[in-house]
């Protein structure tokens, strides 16, 4: 794995913990598993939530669990996927929640890089995955670095909303819970076999904009376009 290619923001903010012992065998780990098979997303978009979305541009953090592992579909960026390759059943069902909250009609692309572009930090706890192998890369050190970002973004005084789906999300930013100026907004996952429970009717998309408005901030236009 090449050296971390964060936007200058992102690197400024976490230069200590990139310093820290457990990155350089993270970095081993991953060039041992490019080695045996295939891992995604590909090394050029590992850190392309950080790069699209810099530290000082976060409004909304939106909190997933591990990469997608099927082949083309993961590119950085928590639940979205490149252009052109069919939304998984997650994602189809943020984008029914959306069209319910704020009437959007469901997109032509399941890219959210237009979201991420206007400040949605789109954050998977675990950067990288194996192949058709789910969690294959849980306990190798990205939770630890994720919590290091997660903290950084509680220490800002600036206010943000985090949009957190499911209980591996939630246990994940704990340490927000309670803070003075950020909002947590938490739902069930969108996943089919969840989000019946909770996460269709959760209007996180039209509370976030009114919290970000309440604070004087521009709101997001969850309109995705290609």
């Amino acid at each position: 794995m090449s050296s971390m290619k964060l936007a200058k923001s992102w690197h400024e903010i976490l230069k200590d913990e990139i310093e820290k012992s457990y990155i350089q065998s993270l970095k081993s780990f991953l060039e041992d598993e490019g080695a045996k098979g295939e891992v995604y997303p590909p090394e050029p978009y590992i850190f392309h939530a950080f790069r699209m979305t810099p530290y000082e541009d976060v409004k909304v953090v939106i909190m997933g669990q591990d990469p997608y592992h099927g082949l083309g579909q993961a590119h950085g960026m928590s639940f979205s996927v490149p252009d052109g390759v069919t939304p998984p059943p997650s994602l189809k069902n943020i984008f029914k929640e959306l069209e319910q909250d704020v009437k959007i009609p469901p997109p032509e692309t399941g890219c959210l890089t237009c979201w991420a572009k206007q400040g949605v930090l789109l954050l998977n706890a675990t950067l990288t995955v194996r192949k058709k192998e789910p969690k294959s890369h849980y306990g190798r050190g990205w939770e630890e670095f994720t919590d290091a970002v997660i903290q950084k973004l509680s220490e800002r005084e600036d206010p943000m909303v985090f949009l957190l789906w499911g209980r591996s999300a939630m246990e994940k930013c704990a340490c927000l819970q309670g803070h003075r100026r950020h909002i947590v907004l938490t739902a069930p996952h969108p996943s089919p076999f969840s989000a019946h429970n909770g996460f269709f009717g959760c209007q996180h998309f039209s509370k976030a904009n009114s919290y970000l408005e309440k604070w004087g901030k521009s709101p997001i236009d969850w309109s995705i376009k290609k």
